[in-house]
């Protein structure tokens, strides 16, 4: 940060915005222009220092979605606090480590918190509907449509949905683990034109932000630029109340980038600026195109089963001409999986280059490795000249991948 000016510090990762532009324009037209949002709120931004709701807090976060609700776009709200707005009424001082403590003061907090929302949109003429979200409901294709309908029904109405996951019922073993990824997942699942991530810090950082050399990001504008700035910056929230930190947005963002959703992280009172296309927090820009939604469902909520190790060649056929996975090409097979289930495509170090449906049993597979499709139907059959997984079928990891191994 400038100290004499205010103004943030561009770091060659993209053109700084300045406030507006010259002519008036939003400087993020596509943000400004977004008909539906997801605007995702951690807990330190709605709760005290004793760890409970903050009304004043509550009113102006609702304030500032109300005004873009009642302007004709539509708002997702995917909001933290359960737990911490359980913590004071329970009597406790901190976040509990225990899942079943957590969950107890999950139960409280969620009734509070919707009881505040549903008053502060009312008082707007709007109503609010609570969701709460397991894992289950956007991995399995089945619940994944299911959750979709309920969603467009309630914006149809006018209503604005309130996401949390459910931590009464959630494990450590399944769950998103922070409301930044579930964000993503919602803004990929709703089809979002944007992502607004607010937090208790104003951006991203090329340092944790209490470093001395730590200048704000105004503009990330690819893949590699994320991946170089992941471990510099990747410093933890300033609040004890909640799970995630800058490693977590970060990675929320790639998923969000991924699907085409252009990100906005911000601090919790520029909300309104934000939805506005002003340059306040950091944006990353995203491409203009969308995943259709079945590979929506595939990169970002599905529940890997399995992995496929692929030689070298087939590592580069997939990455680079989009061919798919064929029996030839793959070294081994690794988990239980059926028919229809997500593996993960990794190269023999164990890297990741994405993920697909695959088309065979694990227990099928290894009779079929390094052998070519016709060969295999001409030995045991039409049904064996399908591939391991189809190009339609499979989503390959944006970004920078490592060179495969030989």
């Amino acid at each position: 940060m400038n100290q004499k000016s205010g103004q943030p510090d561009a770091v060659g990762l993209g053109p700084s915005d300045g406030s507006k532009a010259a002519s008036g324009n939003p400087a993020r037209p596509r943000v400004a222009a977004a008909r539906r949002v997801v605007v995702k709120v951690g807990s330190s931004s709605l709760t005290t220092p004793s760890h409970r709701i903050d009304p004043g807090r509550v009113e102006a976060l609702v304030d500032a979605l109300a005004a873009a609700q009642l302007s004709g776009r539509q708002i997702v709200l995917v909001s933290s606090g359960a737990i911490a707005a359980g913590l004071g009424p329970l009597g406790l001082t901190s976040r509990p480590r225990d899942l079943a403590s957590q969950q107890a003061a999950a139960s409280v907090g969620q009734g509070l918190l919707m009881e505040r929302y549903a008053g502060h949109f009312a008082a707007h003429g709007l109503i609010a509907g609570q969701v709460l979200l397991t894992v289950d409901d956007t991995t399995q294709h089945s619940t994944y449509g299911n959750v979709w309908r309920t969603f467009d029904r309630l914006l149809e109405f006018g209503a604005i949905p309130v996401v949390n996951e459910n931590d009464t019922v959630a494990t450590h073993e399944i769950r998103f683990g922070d409301n930044d990824r579930l964000a993503a997942l919602v803004a990929e699942l709703v089809r979002a034109d944007a992502l607004v991530l607010l937090s208790d810090v104003d951006g991203l950082y090329t340092a944790p932000p209490g470093a001395p050399d730590a200048r704000l990001v105004p503009e990330v504008s690819s893949f590699d630029d994320l991946d170089d700035l992941a471990a510099r910056s990747a410093g933890r929230s300033q609040s004890d109340v909640g799970t995630g930190g800058m490693a977590t947005k970060l990675a929320s963002a790639r998923i969000a980038l991924g699907g085409g959703i252009p990100v906005v992280l911000a601090r919790g009172d520029q909300v309104g600026p934000a939805l506005a296309g002003e340059a306040v927090g950091t944006y990353f820009l995203a491409s203009a195109d969308r995943r259709p939604a079945r590979l929506a469902w595939l990169a970002g909520a599905s529940r890997v089963a399995g992995e496929l190790v692929l030689d070298v060649g087939a590592i580069r056929a997939v990455t680079t001409t989009a061919a798919s996975v064929l029996p030839a090409g793959v070294l081994a097979v690794r988990g239980r999986f059926e028919a229809g289930d997500v593996v993960r495509l990794v190269d023999e170090a164990g890297q990741s280059y994405g993920r697909g449906i695959v088309n065979y049993d694990a227990d099928v597979l290894p009779t079929l490795l390094g052998q070519g499709t016709q060969e295999l139907a001409r030995r045991l059959g039409p049904r064996f000249s399908r591939v391991v997984v189809h190009r339609d079928q499979m989503v390959i990891r944006s970004g920078r991948p490592r060179p495969p191994r030989a």
